[in-house]
């Protein structure tokens, strides 16, 4: 995996308005944590880490004053609006060294006609060296038929990663699409509640005039 070179300024000031105003001129706030160090508060360029952070478990070389750290992006926090990134939790690590992570599931195929895939778990967790960390694993639904089960110890992992996830975890099964009488029509239980509803409401309306 590609490393990032990235400025980062060091962070004298906390709080919501200090990383408010960070935001206003096309900073975010971020901290660095890991191998035993105290906490170091930075702040990244916006554009930057918002094109970057597009790849999952991205690698950043940080360029700071008192030289380069490697990190991987950990955690990322968003507007729950707006999407924008407004605070990163950002790992140390070094060349060689293993880390655990999340990798995608990518299902590629089609399994047999009149059937269909039903993602179970779309990511699983390996341990791979931080510098070579995948960016997915790839299973193939080609001709699988209803009742075919993929678990996560039968996904071939790309070279270098170990699994961490259970091997009995399941990751997707083949199964027949819901027919349309086994999904209740809306309006008929709101008709059916309907009666029971205005009962209710008649009784209130004596319960009331006593």
């Amino acid at each position: 995996m590609a490393e990032n070179l990235v400025d980062a300024d060091i962070r004298t000031s906390f709080g919501k308005g200090a990383a408010r105003k960070l935001r206003q001129v096309g900073k975010i706030p971020a901290v660095v944590y890991g191998h035993g160090s105290k906490p170091l508060h930075v702040a990244l360029p916006a554009h930057e880490i918002t094109l970057i952070a597009r790849r999952a478990n991205s690698l950043l070389d940080l360029k700071m004053p008192g030289g380069k750290q490697l990190v991987l992006i950990k955690d990322i926090q968003r507007d729950p609006v707006r999407q924008i990134i407004e605070h990163l939790d950002l790992v140390i690590v070094r060349k060689g060294e293993k880390v655990t992570v999340d990798i995608a599931v990518h299902v590629e195929g089609e399994p047999f006609p009149g059937t269909m895939v039903q993602i179970e778990h779309s990511s699983i967790s390996v341990e791979a060296e931080a510098t070579h960390i995948p960016e997915s694993v790839t299973v193939s639904v080609e001709g699988l038929e209803e009742g075919a089960q993929i678990h996560a110890g039968d996904l071939v992992l790309p070279g270098g990663s170990t699994l961490v996830s259970a091997p009995e975890m399941l990751v997707l099964i083949i199964q027949l699409p819901p027919k349309v009488e086994d999904v209740a029509p809306v309006a008929d239980s709101v008709e059916a509640a309907a009666p029971a509803d205005a009962s209710a409401n008649s009784g209130g309306d004596d319960a009331g005039g006593e």
